[in-house]
């Protein structure tokens, strides 16, 4: 069966990353075996009512190197009313790092799971240990010729039968499209590339500001970047959690309420020009990564996130069927704190709240 074929009244996208199995780069930059469970395990509360770590439950400290890992991941997914995985994808001037788990799933064809891919188009640095000025691999852009081998080796996925496709065309999210130093000669070239190879082109989404105009810049659609607007109209909110004292002698994350998350993202929606499409985060918590050089929403709840996935259906629900997309952030970030599988707080209870809302709409 062609899983493209079948459409829910939305469609409901996570992020995927592909960071949970070893690889030499991470070995040499942080030490052998380094993962994101490495951050995970050793996260430390910050302040009253901060809950650090976050243990993951059903699925255990996985090695995404494992099918049966790969396997279960999409068949929860599927069964909680997840259509399909973006899958990170990462391209350094045609070195690719943390491939492996994607290249299994396309090469094997299991899981049997709608995917596509997002080009994660950003220099690594030290900055998840407090060293952000510590380049590990720069994101450059050689020209022509790197976008055809780039293009090229992405092939095989944009033509296989799970890729999710709009208008017939494999959906490709580029996460920093103003990064790109001609964005236009970028997608139109990958478009002549794609339809020399059959294809009916490429769906082009930025991941960007709200007031990013996709058109202008070769995309066919946007992905308003939600924290950076939110931060901007917020002030932190830790009065009630932390003591003066407390602050004046520990460094602190900044804290802010997802209460208030929630209560801004109405101005996201109205405020993004032209095609766009809502990406909404369970909860957000970098601490692991950043210590008290992160951000931390605080106050996320099972609950809260049925209205945030409200606010984001409600906003696609008059689009042409096809493009009622919704991309969630995400699937498995567990060391930023934004992640829909199921932890030993809260369990599958996020994985419901998508379920109910698809069943619910598919009801009406």
């Amino acid at each position: 069966m062609d899983n493209n074929k079948k459409i829910a009244s939305v469609r409901l996208i996570a992020f995927y990353l592909p960071q949970f199995h070893p690889i030499p780069e991470n070995d040499e930059w942080w030490g052998k075996g380094f993962t994101e469970w490495t951050n995970l395990a050793n996260a430390k509360p910050l302040f009253r009512g901060h809950h650090q770590p976050n243990i993951p439950a059903d699925l255990g400290f996985y090695d995404l190197r494992v099918p049966e890992t790969r396997i279960a991941q999409a068949e929860l997914a599927r069964a909680h009313g997840i259509e399909g995985f973006c899958y990170w994808h990462y391209w350094f001037a045609g070195k690719r790092l943390l491939e492996r788990p994607f290249g299994e799933v396309l090469k094997s064809g299991e899981p049997d799971y709608p995917f596509c891919l997002g080009w994660a188009n950003q220099t690594w640095t030290g900055i998840w240990h407090g060293a952000p000025d510590r380049i590990l691999i720069k994101q450059e852009y050689p020209g022509k010729d790197d976008y055809r081998a780039h293009f090229y080796s992405l092939l095989d996925a944009f033509t296989d039968s799970r890729y999710i496709k709009i208008d017939e065309k494999p959906l490709f999210i580029v996460y920093n499209p103003t990064g790109i130093p001609d964005p236009n000669f970028f997608t139109d070239y990958w478009r002549t590339l794609a339809a020399e190879a059959g294809l009916k082109g490429i769906y082009f989404i930025g991941n960007s500001y709200p007031s990013w105009n996709p058109a202008e810049n070769g995309f066919d659609a946007l992905i308003p970047d939600t924290l950076p607007f939110i931060l901007s109209r917020l002030k932190p909110s830790s009065s009630g959690l932390i003591s003066k004292i407390f602050k004046r002698k520990n460094p602190m994350p900044d804290i802010y309420n997802y209460q208030d998350l929630i209560n801004e993202y109405p101005h996201i929606l109205n405020n993004s020009i032209s095609q766009h499409y809502p990406c909404i985060i369970p909860n957000w918590d970098n601490t692991p990564r950043s210590r008290h050089n992160g951000v931390v929403f605080h106050g996320s709840t099972p609950q809260l996130f049925r209205i945030h996935l409200q606010q984001a259906i409600s906003h696609v629900s008059s689009d042409e069927p096809e493009k009622r997309l919704v991309f969630i952030k995400s699937w498995n970030e567990w060391a930023e704190g934004n992640y829909l599988e199921p932890d030993q707080r809260f369990g599958k209870s996020y994985l419901k709240i998508c379920q109910e809302e698809i069943l619910h709409i598919k009801n009406e």
